[in-house]
């Protein structure tokens, strides 16, 4: 067990970290395999380890600590950097990693770690516990880019109505890094709804508004069920039931 509190303040490392470790290549693979044999350590995925907890068997490193690592440009993104920021209602059995080399999703510990192709590369903070994330802001525009694929509209709002504070002038720099009119449409339609709790101001929308050109778009791009509305400011077609959920906030939301 020469090594092994050393790797449980590591928590989850590859194998060139055990070699720097070591000193040497051989060293380092026997070491791993007799760390997995002993139980000291467990295989995430190929070349991705946990260090383990001899009390209770259990890895020392979180699902959002061994997202993070997963890549060298992985980070937790979406509705689990959400879950993250304590942002969401439930637990939820996935976490969504944004690399921008691909990984092939895979299961560890009852959680599936799921690739997403990441779109821009600014915006991701290196927390003390670890952890790579979507800072908030960059969170909340890559929700309102994606959530068709990933936790879909209703999961997206239930978080946004928890949103305390989001910094506009960084909105926009990512609105401006993934440059789609539509998704200012959106960001400015969504978002107006949330601007008094998130303390975002007119000149917000404004800037969003300005961007626009005569291009009229659906909120959503799936089929839609029942009537739409169409709202004017964001050139966009709403289901209204959608809509009345947006106008009726919170309690529709608990």
């Amino acid at each position: 067990m020469k090594h092994y509190k050393e790797l449980l303040l590591k928590g989850c490392f590859a194998w060139e970290d055990v070699r720097n470790m070591v000193g040497n290549p051989n060293t380092a693979s026997n070491l791993i395999q007799n760390y997995l044999t002993k139980g000291y350590i467990k295989r995430v995925k190929r070349n991705l380890y946990v260090a383990v907890n001899m009390v209770d068997g259990m890895s020392v490193a979180n699902r959002f600590v061994i997202a993070s690592h997963i890549t060298k440009s992985a980070c937790v993104s979406h509705h689990s950097a959400f879950s993250y920021y304590g942002y969401t209602n439930q637990v939820f059995n996935e976490v969504y990693v944004s690399s921008s080399s691909k990984f092939n999703s895979f299961d560890f510990d009852g959680v599936t770690f799921r690739y997403v192709m990441a779109r821009i590369n600014a915006g991701v903070e290196k927390r003390a516990d670890g952890v790579a994330v979507t800072d908030l802001e960059r969170t909340v525009i890559d929700g309102i880019n994606d959530f068709e694929k990933i936790g879909g509209l209703e999961e997206l709002l239930r978080s946004l109505a928890m949103v305390p504070y989001a910094d506009e002038d960084r909105l926009l720099r990512y609105l401006e890094s993934y440059d789609k009119q539509v998704l200012y449409q959106k960001t400015g339609y969504i978002l107006e709804h949330f601007k008094k709790e998130m303390s975002v101001s007119e000149r917000f929308f404004e800037q969003c508004a300005a961007r626009l050109s005569k291009s009229v778009r659906y909120l959503s791009s799936g089929p839609v069920k029942g009537k739409v509305q169409y709202d004017k400011r964001w050139q966009l077609l709403v289901p209204n039931d959608l809509l009345s959920i947006l106008l009726e906030g919170g309690d529709q939301f608990a």
